[in-house]
């Protein structure tokens, strides 16, 4: 099993605009179909998709326009910011490795080439921000949010992308583990049960609603044929409920902070049960009274299963300096001690 970053080989080209204009208008017949996504939902999430285009401009003959090619996918949120995945623009150059360009070329549903600048990005959630120039910002049909409800396991999900360099497609699905840890990002991952490609990397997963619920990262590649492009059925993205506070931060110009509890975690076993014990213990555990040996049982109410989780709840759903419950047994005892959370 290998996971597989949707990167975009530039060795696969987007046909021909009438040809991508015919793919186009073959999802039509979807809006037929029986569903409880309507059809506006749909033509909405297509108008606020983008392909994230490659620099395709041959260097020698810089008076002969480039090839277009599609290397990734976006979406336009409001006021001209795109959001991608941070590994669907990356560049490798050969003096300093991976960098992330400053001006990327982006193109809408009605085939407008539009020019996008850096705004700020994660290499830590895989999730980097542009904006459309001001004059340039007419030209995008639609915006969209984040969804701010809670996401649950069989929800019916959709996405809209540039796979293989073309598109857009759309693929429809639901969502299955929604607590996925893969050594791609330090974050969970959702996991959807619908088609992807190279190419759709940093499109959005939509929510019946038309909403985002999270940025398309990885699929599991099973094939052990070695190639520059994969599908799969089995997709994961960024949640976006953590997306949305990376790009939150960019766009106000401040770095993003994550909650420190100051704890280090190991499993033991709880007569039939493991648990999270306190491995070591610092600031601010340390100053509420946790211990070291202590059984980690709940934060906030939430159950503690495992480390992963107990990061995940910090980074999603606290804020530096919120103090939160931390329930521990201590021997025979279960205690409840109050934190207040430091930054990091």
């Amino acid at each position: 099993m290998l996971v597989h970053l949707l990167r975009r080989s530039r060795s696969l080209r987007l046909l021909a605009v009438g040809l991508w204009a015919g793919l186009t208008m073959c999802a039509a017949p979807l809006k037929a179909e029986p569903t409880p996504l309507g059809p506006n939902v749909f033509q909405r999430a297509k108008q606020v998709t983008v392909g994230i285009l490659a620099d395709a401009q041959d260097q020698r003959t810089p008076e002969i326009a480039g090839r277009v090619v599609v290397r990734g996918t976006g979406f336009h949120l409001r006021d001209g910011y795109v959001i991608t995945a941070r590994h669907a623009v990356e560049k490798y150059e050969p003096a300093t490795g991976s960098v992330i360009p400053k001006r990327v070329r982006i193109l809408t549903d009605d085939l407008h080439e539009l020019p996008a600048d850096l705004v700020g990005d994660s290499a830590f959630m895989d999730v980097v921000i542009y904006r459309v120039p001001e004059p340039h910002r007419s030209k995008l049909q639609a915006g969209t949010s984040f969804a701010v409800e809670d996401i649950s396991l069989g929800t019916e999900v959709f996405t809209v992308g540039y796979p293989l360099g073309w598109g857009p497609t759309m693929a429809f699905g639901r969502l299955g583990n929604t607590n996925v840890f893969l050594q791609t990002v330090d974050t969970r991952l959702l996991q959807a049960d619908l088609s992807s490609c190279s190419g759709n990397s940093g499109g959005g997963l939509f929510n019946a609603q038309g909403e985002v619920i999270g940025i398309i990262h990885a699929i599991i590649r099973t094939e052990k044929e070695e190639a520059q492009a994969y599908c799969s059925r089995l997709t994961f993205a960024i949640p976006g409920i953590l997306a949305e506070r990376i790009v939150n931060a960019a766009i106000a110009g401040k770095p993003i902070v994550f909650s420190r509890l100051g704890v280090h975690l190991t499993s033991v076993r709880d007569g039939t049960k493991l648990r999270m014990a306190v491995k070591d213990v610092v600031e601010p555990a340390k100053s509420a009274g946790i211990q070291k040996h202590d059984l980690l049982l709940a934060i906030e109410d939430t159950e503690i299963l495992d480390g992963a989780q107990l990061k995940n709840y910090l980074i999603e759903r606290t804020t530096p300096g919120q103090e939160v419950s931390i329930k521990v047994r201590r021997i025979d005892a279960d205690l409840t001690f109050h934190v207040v959370l430091g930054g990091g």
